[in-house]
């Protein structure tokens, strides 16, 4: 049984410390505990600091994840409440933390990667 997780990026190497101004998506499929597939996908809507001002509707939220709806996880550095919402209500398993998409990915494979509640923040909260 395959699965795919996304992860946040600006670069396809570290995960994006702000969801918002992620560009892209690097999803990695993985079958049987081994990595079989790695794609990068656009994320569609970004870079703008409506999200800051938390003016994003979940209708805007919803498209952000349109292009990963057949993942189960989204790993990202950070994400604003609203954005949050909206992932989980789209089926995804969320889980924020610091660091490089491999360290994340080797965390997930090995059952120690740690969602820190902390990286979900307020609208007009965030860190660069």
């Amino acid at each position: 049984m395959s699965e795919k997780i996304a992860f946040a990026t600006d670069d396809g190497v570290r995960l994006t410390n702000h969801f918002g101004h992620a560009p892209y998506y690097q999803v990695f499929t993985i079958e049987d505990g081994r990595i079989t597939a790695v794609e990068q996908r656009s994320k569609g809507h970004h870079g703008d600091d409506e999200e800051e001002h938390g003016h994003h509707s979940d209708s805007d939220h919803a498209a952000m994840f349109a292009s990963i709806q057949d993942c189960r996880m989204l790993v990202a550095g950070s994400m604003g409440r609203n954005a949050y919402r909206v992932a989980q209500s789209a089926g995804l398993e969320v889980v924020l933390t610091a660091g490089d998409i491999q360290s994340a990915l080797q965390g997930y494979l090995d059952g120690t990667l740690k969602h820190n509640p902390r990286r979900v923040h307020a609208p007009g909260l965030h860190r660069h």
